[in-house]
């Protein structure tokens, strides 16, 4: 699987950890991949939930072992 751009949201605290990933991805094309490290708790619930709906897809969420996670996302299409 081919990685297009990764983003570090562990310092971040919730809402702004999902503005900063709607961001990232807006500046990227439908179809590409985004990596996604983020904290456990609200944001594991809330960002890729806010992806979802937002029509992006987001297959593979990994527990690093290390009280963060990486998902992986891939960019929607435009409306």
């Amino acid at each position: 699987m081919n990685i297009d751009n990764t983003i570090d949201i562990t310092d971040v605290v919730c809402p702004v950890t999902y503005v900063k990933v709607k961001v990232e991805l807006e500046d990227m094309e439908p179809g590409q991949v985004l990596s996604v490290r983020l904290n456990s708790g609200d944001a594991l619930q809330n960002v890729p939930r806010s992806l979802k709906n937002d029509g992006h897809r987001v297959f593979d969420v990994t527990d690093n072992e290390d009280g963060t996670y990486t998902i992986l996302v891939e960019r929607g299409q435009d409306d």
